[in-house]
């Protein structure tokens, strides 16, 4: 039996990945012309960077929903059916 707040998190925690790896991407890609002495990027491109905390806090957010979730869960196992 699925759970919609559970599923919500951990579609969360999975669109926080992709945004990270996209701002992971955008970091390597900004560093490189630093280190071999070419143009530097416009900053549009330093801007696509903070992808990367924007993931680490949409993942946080998911993995808080979860945990949410299942705790709510296991207290209404843990009650009496009335």
């Amino acid at each position: 039996m699925s759970n919609p707040s559970a599923d919500r998190g951990d579609a969360l925690v999975r669109a926080g990945v992709i945004v990270f790896a996209a701002g992971a991407v955008a970091t390597l890609v900004t560093f490189v012309p630093l280190f071999f002495d070419l143009t530097p990027l416009p900053s549009a491109a330093y801007w696509l960077c903070m992808l990367m905390p924007a993931g680490f806090l949409l993942s946080m957010a998911g993995l808080l929903g979860s945990a949410r979730a299942q705790r709510r869960r296991a207290q209404a196992e843990r009650q009496p059916a009335r």
